[in-house]
């Protein structure tokens, strides 16, 4: 039997947890974990540990929080935990003296088939541009970001129905299993490698931001659709609204269907009613379906029509 490598892992959210979990519960060996420093969070900022770091400590592993990862005082640490081989999951970009480091070297696990959807939103990205499949792939990790040489690749197809939520929950459980494959791969000396494509334009996923995550109400009702789902439940499509002449609120809507349709209704034009709201785009209609409106909790469109005592006064403030 193949002599099990000694495992760093490095991972911070929750996506990166089911892959510890696998580690764990198949008996690698798992000999200590990488993750971000506690966060002050919530109103009384208390600090708050990450996803990893709950785990870990549940499983008594030891446990590296670098502020810094070039420190001397990290490259020690790290060094003292003598790894054969690194497993990177969502976390940050490496310094080479801390990838090299391995004499099995480094892999990452990317919720994407590379080279598209290079970045910090791949899972996001794949749904807002209305892909129909997506996948994960573990890589050597190298200088640059998302680059380096393909170990394994799995193709997930994209349901209609499926949002940035339940996607993470399907590439999160085959990226765990692709990540142990590529392990044993590795461990047997049977790993062999090939360079990422190379693509005239390769589709991106930049990290969200408040611009790009509003809803252009100018765009197709499918694409407007699309966005809505690939940014829930988190951080959520979001647009500004009126109501019986009042300032502007931000709304976030979680969950909508469209219909295509001719309509000679102005772009943002709200039609609403006791169980319905509609929002006329250029060829067709937008229905929310789960929204939140600031300062209010996430409900259902109903129980917001049912808060709004002037429907007649609701309009976007585009």
């Amino acid at each position: 039997m193949t002599q099990q490598p000694r495992i760093v892992f490095m991972g911070t959210p929750e996506f990166a947890v089911a892959t510890l979990q696998k580690l764990i519960d198949e008996h690698y060996n798992v000999v200590g974990v990488i993750t971000a420093p506690d966060k002050p969070a919530g109103r009384g900022k208390k600090l708050r540990k990450s996803a990893v770091k709950l785990f870990a400590e549940q499983h008594g592993l030891p446990v590296l929080q670098p502020a810094n990862l070039k420190s001397d005082e990290f490259n020690k640490q790290l060094q003292a935990l003598n790894p054969d081989l690194q497993i990177v999951v969502a976390f940050r970009m490496l310094p080479e003296k801390v990838w090299r480091l391995p004499k099995l070297g480094t892999f990452n696990l990317h919720a994407s088939l590379l080279p598209d959807y290079r970045g910090a939103a791949p899972i996001n990205w794949a749904i807002i541009n209305g892909e129909t499949q997506t996948g994960v792939t573990t890589f050597f990790i190298d200088d640059k970001i998302d680059t380096g040489e393909i170990i394994l690749q799995e193709t997930v197809p994209i349901a209609p129905d499926d949002n940035a939520s339940s996607l993470h929950d399907k590439l999160m459980q085959t990226g765990s299993d692709l990540v142990l494959k590529t392990v044993d791969l590795i461990a047997k000396g049977n790993v062999m490698t090939q360079p990422q494509p190379k693509i005239d334009v390769p589709k991106k996923a930049p990290k969200l931001h408040a611009d790009n995550t509003k809803i252009n109400w100018q765009d197709t009702a499918e694409n407007i659709h699309n966005l809505i789902r690939g940014l829930s439940y988190y951080p959520g499509a979001w647009t500004t609204i009126k109501i019986q002449d009042n300032d502007p609120k931000k709304l976030i809507i979680y969950k909508s269907r469209f219909k295509h349709a001719k309509q000679d209704e102005p772009v943002g034009n709200i039609t609403a009613g006791k169980k319905e709201l509609k929002i006329a785009v250029k060829d067709g209609y937008i229905y929310p379906e789960i929204v939140k409106l600031q300062g209010k909790k996430m409900m259902d469109v109903v129980s917001f029509l049912n808060g709004i005592r002037d429907k007649k006064t609701l309009k976007l403030a585009l």
